[in-house]
């Protein structure tokens, strides 16, 4: 399903480059849940954006679904996120212009399905939000914005789901119950799911806990690796 080898990432500074990512390699099987964790700044969310294909590598390979990212095209890419993953964002990017039903179908929408508002409506019911369909995110608190992004992100049932802190902006009974959700929906759909916390809680329900220090991937228990 995923596949690292030697994967390199700095960025620069005025007069020099800090190094983010040194010599990561990762194999993730299909129907893993993977947690990645570490402090600010070690690089967690630059490791899922390579795995979005949304950033590229310094140096390195990535294989995603049996599929090399640096063979493919910006629209490749593009097509790739669409039909083959889902992303859950810690700041949720919903479209200001669109009701929580328009923010749910989009993905299927912009694929061409003639059925994108009822797929969307289904899941919206799974996460509980069939009641507030028509309310525009602006109506919608901070929890339920985060439902609809979830939505969103499943409404495709992908085989690959990446979440960044999807519990971040969350209070403690909101954020359980979305964490919930996103298990449930994992093993209901069988997807790989590889999730960015902080959370040690959150990562130890995940098969698999790694984390990054100093630019590097290490693997071990959960209550070895302190937040």
């Amino acid at each position: 399903m995923i596949w690292l080898k030697n994967i390199q990432m700095s960025y620069p500074l005025e007069q020099s480059r800090v190094t983010v990512l040194k010599d990561v390699n990762l194999n993730i099987q299909a129907g893993e849940s993977v947690a990645v964790v570490g402090p600010s700044g070690s690089g967690k969310t630059t490791l899922l954006l390579l795995l979005a294909g949304l950033d590229s590598p310094e140096d390195g390979n990535i294989e995603i679904l049996g599929t090399r990212l640096d063979a493919l095209s910006a629209d490749e890419l593009a097509d790739l996120r669409r039909d083959r993953m889902g992303i859950v964002f810690q700041s949720f990017h919903l479209i200001p212009s669109l009701t929580a039903l328009g923010n749910a179908a989009l993905p299927l929408q912009i694929a061409g399905d003639a059925d994108a508002d009822a797929k969307a409506r289904e899941i919206l019911s799974r996460v509980g939000l069939a009641h507030r369909e028509s309310h525009y995110p602006m109506q919608l608190s901070g929890g339920e914005q985060q439902r609809v992004a979830i939505a969103r992100a499943l409404v495709h049932s992908p085989p690959l789901i990446l979440a960044d802190e999807p519990t971040g902006n969350l209070d403690k009974d909101t954020g359980m119950a979305t964490s919930d959700l996103l298990f449930e929906l994992h093993d209901t759909l069988g997807s790989t799911l590889v999730l960015v916390t902080h959370d040690n809680a959150l990562a130890a329900r995940c098969d698999r806990q790694l984390r990054l220090d100093g630019g590097c991937l290490v693997e071990g228990p959960v209550h070895a690796l302190p937040a």
